[in-house]
């Protein structure tokens, strides 16, 4: 068996659904599917049973124990050479597995991983959190594909390992955010080749509204800090940047009140940096989505993921750095949302 592909569920059937849809429509055929249902209350085994004769499928339901040890209950049940971790509310081009295996051939390497993209038909504002989570002008395009990168850190939502490698390196561990960066960082740290492969992307529809994206990246804050407790060195200038847009943001809307209730009228010009930010944003989405109403749910997924992500990490360095407290998440229960 040449791949498994591990695929932990909780709760969404609708989307196992689609991403075995796709499945069945891959170029290449040698790959069996691993679904870990991990304590849904809402499982997908019948979904997983209409697809019994046309993949090689393989259902596992467990105690809820979060998205890593589900993977990691899936792999040691795998038998494929390579494993392929996706998320549940992913869908996969029919070449998918053809460019992995052709990236792997010319160039073979220990782990790997692809970036997403938006389908045409994702909702508005799965569209914007899509934008705002690969544009250069949020996340300066890190998590959207460019090649040019000194180091790629796979994420869990489309990410390859060859399997003596995950065994090797224990898989996911336990944090219930960040596992996927504490896994590439270990990768990294074992002396092990990773490689981006661009063309292997996939469509992920991510968060589904604003609530559960600011959610998701708030923990992803909090996760900065506690990644950086577990590999000291691992922080990067990049990740203060949402923490500094935060701060910078927020004296900028506190200097334009200031100076209003002085009766100054400078306090449009404390406001025009965001407005021109706003506006880049706004033009730069439009374009690229071709749609005026995307453009502007993307300024609003931008503010949500960049101050989501700036509060978090700030929440984290006063309870971490500050009060020398323990490693910590603010939605524990929403680790799947």
């Amino acid at each position: 068996m040449r791949y498994s592909i591990i695929i932990p569920v909780f709760n969404r059937p609708d989307e196992v659904d689609e991403l075995l849809q796709s499945l069945t429509e891959q170029t290449v055929k040698d790959f069996e599917v691993v679904i870990v249902e991990d304590g849904s209350k809402t499982p997908c085994k019948d979904v997983v049973d209409k697809y019994a004769a046309q993949l090689h499928l393989i259902y596992y339901y467990k105690e809820n124990g979060g998205p890593g040890p589900a993977r990691n209950y899936g792999v040691e049940r795998a038998k494929g050479d390579y494993v392929l971790i996706l998320d549940s509310d992913c869908v996969l081009p029919p070449t998918y597995l053809e460019a992995i295996e052709a990236e792997l051939k010319a160039n073979p390497c220990d782990a790997f991983g692809g970036p997403d993209k938006a389908h045409e038909s994702f909702t508005p504002v799965q569209k914007a959190i899509s934008y705002s989570m690969t544009s250069f002008f949020t996340t300066g395009g890190i998590r959207g594909g460019k090649k040019k990168l000194d180091k790629f850190y796979p994420r869990s939502f489309n990410m390859g390992v060859r399997r003596e490698v995950y065994n090797a390196l224990g898989g996911f561990s336990k944090m219930r955010f960040g596992e996927d960066i504490d896994f590439s960082i270990r990768i990294f740290k074992g002396g092990y080749k990773c490689r981006l492969f661009p063309e292997a992307w996939v469509w992920h529809k991510r968060r589904t509204d604003m609530d559960k994206f600011f959610k998701q990246v708030f923990n992803s804050g909090i996760a900065r800090i506690n990644l950086e407790k577990r590999h000291p060195g691992s922080m990067k200038l990049v990740h203060l940047l949402p923490t500094a847009f935060t701060l910078g943001v927020t004296g900028l809307i506190i200097a334009a009140l200031v100076l209003r209730l002085m009766g100054s009228w400078l306090w449009l010009y404390a406001l025009l940096p965001i407005e021109l930010y706003c506006l880049l944003i706004f033009i730069d989405s439009s374009i690229q989505n071709k749609s005026m109403v995307i453009g502007i749910l993307s300024v609003e997924a931008a503010f949500v993921q960049l101050f989501g992500y700036g509060l978090g990490f700030i929440k984290a360095w006063w309870q971490r750095c500050v009060l020398s407290k323990g490693e910590f998440n603010a939605y524990e229960k929403n680790f799947y949302d």
